[in-house]
């Protein structure tokens, strides 16, 4: 099956479908409720088709985190490269809570939790929330650099924080249906980032 290989640009493009099917299949119905033929039928391939890029549903699923973590991390990075400003972290607390959509939760931490009982499932999500917490600490470092938060903040532990709160934030929203929770977290994080300490001269 030469022409199905990772390496030619058929087996990639082949490969990538049956990840891009299992992603969103997985993120809607989750992994235990996602199979081997709805993946097929979905990506438009065979059963042979998919076991021959993956020996397992557990290979597939690390795939599957991975390409939403891909899918995810690349959205933030664009989002927040160009924040300068108190104001470019408000329209990045709109792109994320606009992302939010129909409060249906945010598909790596839905897979997260799912599989939480499996350490190879753990380590995968885990490289991913870092990718994402990253992508906040560099914005925060650099509006530290630019004058616009104290430098006394901790961009680690602030980005942490506010990694929790969206995440916190969906899960709530996914539960009760409203966007209010990661509103509501979102903007109390960014109220309670500490601002350059102006002294007024007498």
């Amino acid at each position: 099956m030469a022409s199905d290989d990772v390496t030619t640009a058929k087996g990639r493009a082949t490969r990538g479908r049956i990840v891009a099917a299992a992603a969103e299949l997985m993120y809607r119905h989750g992994v235990a409720g996602t199979s081997t033929p709805a993946v097929r039928d979905a990506a438009g391939v065979s059963s042979s088709q998919i076991y021959h890029y993956f020996a397992d549903k557990d290979a597939l699923t690390r795939s599957v985190i991975d390409w939403w973590a891909d899918r995810i991390v690349t959205t933030q990075v664009e989002l927040l490269a160009d924040v300068e400003d108190l104001a470019g972290l408000r329209r990045w607390r709109d792109a994320v809570a606009a992302g939010a959509g129909d409060n249906s939760g945010c598909p790596l931490g839905g897979l997260s939790s799912e599989l939480a009982d499996h350490a190879w499932a753990r380590a995968t999500s885990t490289t991913g929330f870092h990718r994402w917490q990253t992508a906040i600490s560099d914005a925060l470092e650099r509006l530290i650099h630019l004058g616009v938060l104290d430098p006394d903040v901790d961009p680690e532990r602030y980005s942490l924080a506010l990694l929790a709160a969206i995440q916190g934030g969906l899960l709530l929203g996914q539960a009760t249906g409203s966007p209010r929770p990661l509103e509501a977290a979102l903007d109390t994080m960014l109220d309670t980032l500490p601002r350059p300490t102006r002294h007024v001269s007498r």
